[in-house]
């Protein structure tokens, strides 16, 4: 139960942000125990009205700069469960609506494209199953269309890969994710807002998440 909402205001940057779609790696090692979850105790909402979008946030959430995203929150307790936007090039993109990423399933495999480059590993013996969970496209109150993507991505590496024996190298499963993906195009801009959390976190903090996700709204901004 979500119990107030207030709002926090972004601090105008005039850096340019390199292409939404750009390498960016969440944390590889985080807690997974789902105990660690924190029930929600409100929202507050982000708004960035120098690069044009909003969102709500779990409001005990903590901001973490330097992150490499335009914007980047994370849970206190359960480290890899974290929330961030990805803004394109204001120079080097001309998209008239996220139409023009072609279907919600295209788009989809992009986003996990972008994933699994961005989570590639040199380390022996790590093996990255992910499957596509749903794609959709819906007109939200301002008018504008946004696809959502979800992502199932697991980690597993071999607890040593140094072993000459393959009875000696001994398949882990390291971690189990959700990504959700909201795709958004405003100002010729693509938008993503994007959540990461663990899959058995999701399952108990679902509603708040769909919430954050149906939050999220792209803005004209001024010339």
């Amino acid at each position: 139960m979500f119990l107030q909402e207030t709002k926090a205001f972004a601090v105008p940057r005039r850096n340019v942000m390199t292409l939404m779609l750009s390498s960016f790696i969440f944390s590889q090692v985080g807690f997974h125990d789902s105990s660690l979850a924190q029930p929600s105790i409100g929202f507050r909402e982000y708004i960035d009205t120098f690069d044009g979008y909003t969102f709500k946030y779990p409001q005990n959430w903590i901001q973490v700069r330097g992150a490499g995203a335009d914007i980047f929150f994370r849970d206190p307790f359960v480290l890899d469960e974290n929330i961030s936007v990805e803004v394109s090039s204001p120079s080097s993109s001309k998209y008239k609506s996220v139409e023009d990423l072609g279907p919600p399933q295209k788009a989809g495999e992009k986003v996990l494209k972008q994933y699994l480059t961005e989570f590639m590993s040199t380390r022996l013996g790590v093996r990255r199953e992910s499957n596509i969970l749903s794609t959709s496209s819906r007109v939200a109150d301002d008018g504008k269309i946004y696809y959502q993507v979800e992502i199932n991505i697991k980690s597993y590496a071999n607890n040593n890969e140094l072993a000459v024996m393959p009875q000696e190298r001994i398949v882990r499963l390291e971690w189990n994710r959700r990504y959700l993906s909201v795709l958004g195009v405003e100002n010729n801009r693509l938008y993503e807002l994007r959540l990461q959390t663990p899959e058995n976190v999701f399952l108990e903090e679902e509603n708040d998440l769909r919430q954050v996700m149906d939050s999220f709204r792209v803005v004209k901004v001024a010339a």
